[in-house]
């Protein structure tokens, strides 16, 4: 496989020709932040977190889904960066119901995280306060449509790794939401497996074990990393 030489914040690069900006900016430690991002399952680009400037062009390209290039000269960090993922942390704050201090996931999620990197400790926008319901309806966990995102992770890991893809999006804009099944309530699924990797997949308090309290859930990254690792190394069999 081909190798590609490029410049990232002024650091000269290599990477394979199939890599991401991101898988190699990663790979020199350059942190490029990321919400929608989880190493493991497809790429989506939805966040636009991970927006860079490529020298040559005058749009902003998100760096989860572009491939490296021969002479690609890139940048990660600017004020125009700055400014464009300050407003997307803002806009998701205004457009959900985040309260913090009494999510289950203080202190352990990623957009409370970004937030403080980003420097945001005020929202300049008008919040929405959407009505927005919470779904108990499962043994187990839980689902509060007010800490969601949208970033199709769990989505995502049900297909890709669990192959039940019970989780969906449904409706447009301000409406859009991640449903079960055909729009029917968690507990009700006949083909949930109950495997909790939609739980350690969610960045925020969204996708929750019931009974978890204020700053309590921890998400089990490590669990979706050993399935991805052992099926890429063929240490499982069927």
């Amino acid at each position: 496989m081909a190798v590609k030489t490029l410049i990232i914040d002024d650091q000269l690069i290599s990477a394979l020709e199939e890599e991401t900006l991101l898988q190699a900016a990663q790979a020199a430690g350059i942190h490029i932040p990321t919400l929608c991002y989880l190493e493991g399952i497809s790429e989506v680009g939805a966040c636009r977190l991970c927006l860079v400037e490529i020298a040559g062009s005058s749009k902003l390209h998100p760096a989860c889904v572009t491939k490296v290039a021969e002479g690609m000269s890139v940048r990660t960090q600017s004020d125009r960066l700055q400014k464009y993922r300050r407003l997307i942390i803002e806009m998701l704050f205004a457009e959900g119901n985040h309260i913090c201090a009494v999510c289950v996931a203080n202190g352990h999620c990623e957009l409370q995280q970004l937030a403080m990197d980003l420097g945001m400790d005020h929202v300049t926008l008008e919040y929405q306060f959407p009505n927005r319901l919470v779904d108990l309806s499962h043994d187990r966990f839980g689902m509060d449509h007010n800490r969601c995102v949208l970033c199709t992770r769990c989505i995502r890991v049900c297909d890709e790794l669990e192959g039940a893809h019970i989780w969906d999006m449904a409706g447009r804009g301000t409406r859009s939401q991640v449903i079960t099944d055909l729009n029917q309530p968690w507990g009700t699924s006949p083909t949930c497996t109950s495997c909790g990797k939609c739980v350690a997949a969610c960045p925020t308090g969204a996708i929750f074990h019931q009974g978890s309290t204020v700053g309590e859930m921890v998400h089990e990254r490590t669990r979706i990393e050993f399935i991805v690792n052992a099926r890429q190394n063929h240490q499982w069999q069927f």
